[in-house]
């Protein structure tokens, strides 16, 4: 018979319960960091946008407002609308006025209307277009209000920039 051998005790080795401690503490520490990792990619950059980043920005909602407004679907197209002014592209703003305005008379809200139609209006240089667009749909917001001479004021400020646009007979 062989005498049977018997391992030596290792005083290094650690017990089973101390082991199950350092596993369970290393586990929270991977917990608090990995929590810290997703708490830092969450926030929001500081750094602020350039003006072309906020340009291509906005107008991708600009975009999308027109569309959800062509398509009948008023309040995501001025939350879009709203979203695009936030990012404040100067050169863009009286743009989206424009269409805001539009969208806020189909929405009923026509003093809101008015205002972003002078929003629009306020800003100078060669915008046409745009200019006529903004005094028509202040015509509409106008005439919806009953305020019939103003409206009418509106509606001739706007087809002596785009004669193809045809005013309501009021």
């Amino acid at each position: 018979m062989k005498p049977s051998k018997k391992p030596a005790d290792n005083p290094q080795k650690k017990s089973p319960g101390k082991i199950r401690n350092y596993l369970l503490a290393a586990g929270v520490v991977a917990a608090v960091v990995i929590v810290a990792v997703i708490f830092l990619a969450l926030q929001p950059s500081s750094a602020p946008k350039d003006e072309a980043t906020r340009f291509q920005e906005a107008g991708a909602f600009y975009t999308k407002s027109v569309d959800l407004a062509n398509a009948g679907n008023y309040s995501e197209a001025l939350s879009d609308a709203d979203q695009a002014l936030t990012l404040n592209a100067t050169s863009l703003i009286p743009l989206v006025q424009a269409n805001r305005a539009g969208i806020l008379v189909e929405l009923g809200r026509n003093n809101e209307a008015i205002t972003a139609a002078d929003a629009a209006l306020s800003y100078k240089g060669n915008m046409t277009t745009l200019q006529s667009i903004a005094w028509f749909n202040k015509g509409n917001a106008l005439r919806n209000l009953g305020r019939l001479e103003e409206a009418r004021a509106a509606y001739s400020n706007a087809t002596a920039l785009d004669p193809t646009l045809k005013p309501p007979v009021i």
